[in-house]
């Protein structure tokens, strides 16, 4: 079995609810096609690892999109969840800013300052034309996108969030880089919350939960990168080596895949819709294209399909 999934936990001892990401042959499958440099694809692997995780915690038919955009080298990184588990992702970036950071910093280090510079990062949630769309958005604060994630939590939801996200290669194939990322998460909700009495999980008091919510975090705080992404290590065996005191309790997951919603149907519609002038000033030699950015799919049509 492939490691993508969202793995929901609970420290039954604390009242606190989590949940941990998994990827494999997923993000990996993302990263291939576009063979981005790997400072792009291990900021964008996180940034994929961070959605699942955000979009994991909530209750809604429809798609999570994390987007950042920034003065640095990867000016945009967009990652979406299309529940109930596909998810894509995509990375603009300046090829010589990126190759200037890789040759100063021969670590190629994945930071927010060094990555993606100031700016935003935007939180959307779309459950569709009968739905209200939310957004919440953050300025591009801390070293990783965690801290941002922190950052919007803090602002937004004002529900106490502790997250750890890594995406890290592994190894190669052929020459082909094989990545794999994970991201873990604790909240703490309110006592009296009925998802905590519902399980039996009730703190005794506000000094006692304020106890109970930083022992757990001083624990998740302790897992390492190589850990949320080893292949030898399991979901269960991890929670349990973090979480034992805590009496954590793990539930049925959620698989996860790379879903591209794009279709030839989508890039035909697309383009319909633009006035007759400019379908002429994009085609070539009499001929559209269009390229996805999620999945790099190319479509291509003649100018006559369009009555020119």
């Amino acid at each position: 079995m492939r490691d993508d999934f969202i793995r929901p936990f609970q420290l039954d001892k604390a009242g606190l609810r989590g949940r941990l990401v998994r990827l494999d042959g997923t993000v990996n499958e993302i990263l291939e096609r576009h063979r981005y440099p790997p400072p792009v694809s291990g900021m964008l692997g996180q940034a994929v690892a961070l959605s699942a995780i955000l979009a994991g915690a909530l209750k809604f038919d429809g798609v999570f999109t994390l987007q950042t955009k920034g003065n640095g080298p990867v000016g945009t990184l967009v990652a979406d969840f299309a529940s109930p588990g596909k998810i894509r992702g995509y990375a603009q970036y300046d090829k010589k800013r990126i190759a200037e950071l890789m040759e100063k910093d021969a670590a190629s280090r994945v930071t927010v300052p060094q990555v993606l510079g100031a700016g935003y990062v935007a939180f959307t949630v779309d459950q569709g034309e009968d739905m209200e769309r939310y957004q919440g958005i953050v300025e591009l604060q801390g070293s990783s996108l965690a801290e941002c994630a922190h950052q919007y939590f803090r602002e937004s939801e004002q529900i106490q969030t502790a997250i750890r996200v890594a995406c890290q290669q592994v190894g190669d194939d052929d020459r082909k880089p094989i990545w794999r990322a994970g991201a873990i998460m604790i909240q703490r909700l309110p006592i009296g919350d009925p998802a905590m009495l519902a399980r039996g999980a009730e703190p005794e008091g506000d000094d006692i939960a304020e106890d109970d919510w930083r022992r757990a975090v001083a624990l998740m705080a302790s897992v390492k990168d190589s850990e949320l992404t080893a292949e030898d290590l399991t979901a269960d065996q991890l929670l349990f080596r973090l979480f034992h005191e805590e009496e954590v309790r793990a539930f049925d997951l959620t698989t996860l895949e790379f879903g591209c919603r794009c279709s030839a149907d989508r890039a035909e519609g697309v383009l319909g819709s633009l006035a007759k002038s400019e379908l002429e000033e994009l085609a070539v030699d009499g001929k559209l294209s269009m390229t996805c950015e999620f999945c790099n799919s190319s479509y291509v049509y003649d100018l006559t399909q369009f009555n020119i």
